[in-house]
């Protein structure tokens, strides 16, 4: 683990010395496509997750809404 430890600290010297007008666009281009693919997947998992019948116990049908009394204007 030693190893990705030092190749990290010298990615992020490499971009720390880099100019910030070459910083910028470096950080989105690899920053932004990581961040959307970690959102993707926890988008994905909690979409199994929430359609996944075996991690709910017994559902039960939600009531239905009850109909509104008209309301008379006084």
């Amino acid at each position: 683990m030693d190893w990705l430890v030092q190749w990290w600290d010298g990615v992020e010297l490499w971009v720390v010395q880099l100019p910030v007008a070459v910083q910028f666009p470096v950080v989105m281009i690899v920053v932004l496509p990581l961040c959307l693919g970690v959102a993707r997947l926890i988008d994905r998992v909690a979409d199994w997750g929430a359609n996944n019948p075996a991690s709910v116990g017994s559902p039960e049908p939600e009531p239905e809404p009850e109909p509104e009394s008209e309301k008379v204007a006084a």
